[in-house]
């Protein structure tokens, strides 16, 4: 059963972008050229393409939220008969979160650490309700709190965002938006951060609330899978303009434009599975245990907590290993420990079928031969050091090589990953986000270790962009020959990329083998649900792309509510 969403009729226009244009500055670069597009009350529309194409800016000019120096400086917006456009700032501020609520896309950054759930709920009906009582915009609270799957509302009120997980902060972002009942939602990304369960009932959840309330959703996305999922009407930008629009689904079967048809190419697809050559591991977990000391407090200490269950893992030369599970599942953890980040509390990590300790010999040989590309290269990189510096620092340990054979193989490093000598001279601020991505591989790859571990590496990237760097992961994999533990929630990402894969839940390996049979013939339960959380997109033999569930459709957004 597939969400029910209402016809677009002609007339029936809540908000309508005409001519948008956006510039830095009066005679600036042009980041938004003569957008044009419209949302009917109670659609949903999808707004995608790449990074930098300009989607989140059109969107947030509907709210004037468009960042300085960037302005308007053409076209009009008309919200509920109304150009906002030409708008003043207290008209602006009586529109955001009574009649155009946002929701973005990391909570954790978009809610007030100094303030407390109940604090930030009451805030915007307490500015857009002023009739309402202290007590009955409490009790529109523990409602809505309650609606978004929150076990225990009135604790919720009194806790702080910190305390939550990505998923849970995530629905009270929502739960903050929605209590206003806005006419129009831009969801920004949503649902980026989240892992593939998560996901799907944030997103069930939204379409549910939005359905009761006729509210029209304007939904920003790089995942062409989600947005086929929940979209009518799908906006495509590519450098600022609209190269495309139009029905979902008919989009999908026979997109009209080459970039549409670019998009769609660079959805991960399986490839054929490799055939490896029996061979001892490079990397062998046996038994590992890992706790969390508990935290002092006044009279008293928090008991510890066991997030890994000893765990046994073997990686083989040249193999991927995908570690996949939902948030919480330990699947970080455990990359973290292998990669001598955490202590363990038991069990042994053996390298080359040797068990290495903090205080072996070997530990030094064994970290420089485990390396770690993490999930945000921007955070991951220091800003303070030059491209060649970040890359070459992996070489400071070798002995014996000169700073000319540094500097050479700094060079080959970045050439092989696609940047040539110009980039070595930058700093990370300089450079796009794949771009970044591509340097925390060179550095990781520079000292040509035996075992890499992946974090989440393409999960901030945009589709195109996320193609691009797993075709040169893999290129750099058969050159090289190294191994790999590669942690990812993108079921589309691992089911391309492994050959191996394990399913993690409450610290513990639940499910393992070849990465056919487990998606084809998942054992356990939990598995199956995880597939059957986000849908793929298929190829046609007329050359567009269909929309398919692996094994079950999942639960209507009208009835998520009540599950």
């Amino acid at each position: 059963m597939t969400t029910a969403i209402s016809p677009l009729k002609a007339t029936d226009k809540l908000v309508e972008v005409s001519g948008l244009t956006l510039a830095i500055g009066s005679r600036g670069r042009q980041i938004v050229r003569d957008v044009c597009f419209a949302v009917a009350p109670g659609e949903f529309v999808g707004l995608v393409g790449e990074s930098g194409s300009g989607k989140t800016q059109a969107a947030r000019a509907i709210m004037g939220l468009t960042p300085l120096p960037l302005i308007r400086t053409a076209g009009s917006i008309v919200f509920e008969g109304q150009d906002i456009a030409q708008a003043g700032e207290a008209q602006l501020r009586s529109l955001r979160g009574a009649r155009i609520g946002m929701v973005f896309q990391e909570p954790m950054t978009s809610l007030n650490p100094s303030s407390t759930i109940g604090a930030q709920l009451d805030e915007g009906l307490a500015l857009h309700r002023p009739a309402l009582s202290k007590t009955m915009r409490r009790e529109l609270a523990l409602d809505m709190l309650a609606r978004v799957g929150i076990a225990d509302p009135k604790a919720a009120l009194a806790a702080w965002p910190h305390e939550f997980s990505g998923g849970m902060r995530q629905r009270m972002m929502l739960a903050s938006v929605m209590l206003l009942e806005p006419a129009l939602l831009i969801a920004d990304e949503p649902t980026t951060a989240l892992d593939a369960v998560v996901q799907r009932d944030v997103l069930e959840l939204m379409v549910a609330l939005t359905r009761e309330r006729n509210t029209a959703v304007l939904l920003i996305s790089h995942d062409l899978p989600m947005v086929a999922r929940y979209t009518e009407r799908v906006i495509v930008m590519k450098q600022g303009e609209v190269v495309e629009s139009g029905n979902t689904a008919a989009m999908l079967a026979a997109p009209a434009q080459e970039y549409t048809r670019k998009l769609l190419a660079a959805i991960p697809r399986r490839q054929p599975a490799r055939t490896l050559p029996a061979a001892a591991p490079v990397i062998e977990v046996r038994k590992l245990v890992v706790e969390y000391g508990g935290h002092q407090r006044l009279f008293s200490k928090t008991a510890s907590k066991r997030v890994l269950h000893g765990i046994d893992l073997a990686i083989q030369p040249r193999e991927i290993v995908a570690v996949v599970g939902g948030s919480g599942s330990g699947k970080t953890t455990l990359g973290r420990t292998i990669a001598g980040l955490i202590k363990p509390a038991e069990g042994d990590i053996l390298f080359k079928g040797h068990a290495i300790h903090r205080s072996d010999p070997g530990w030094r040989d064994y970290r420089l031969n485990c390396q770690m590309v993490f999930q945000d290269p921007y955070s991951s990189l220091n800003p303070r050091m030059t491209i060649a510096q970040l890359v070459g620092e992996g070489l400071r340990q070798i002995d014996g090589m000169s700073n000319a054979d540094k500097r050479a193989r700094v060079s080959k490093m970045l050439q092989e990953v696609g940047l040539d000598d110009k980039y070595g001279d930058r700093h990370p601020h300089e450079l796009s986000g794949g771009q970044r991505q591509r340097v925390a591989i060179a550095r990781a790859l520079v000292r040509h270790p035996s075992f890499v571990i992946a974090d989440e590496p393409v999960s901030a990237l945009d589709v195109t962009v996320r193609a691009q760097v797993l075709e040169l992961f893999a290129e750099l994999q058969d050159r090289h020959g190294f191994s790999c533990l590669f942690i990812s929630h993108d079921l589309g990402v691992v089911e391309q990329v492994a050959d191996r894969v394990l399913v993690m839940q409450n610290g513990r390996i639940i499910e393992q083998g070849s990465r056919d049979a487990v998606f084809d013939q998942p054992q356990q339960a939990y598995t199956r649900k995880l597939l059957s959380a986000i849908p793929a997109l298929i190829p046609t033999a007329s050359g567009g792309m269909q929309l398919k569930w692996r094994f079950d459709e999942p639960v209507a957004a009208e009835d998520a509510l009540t599950t």
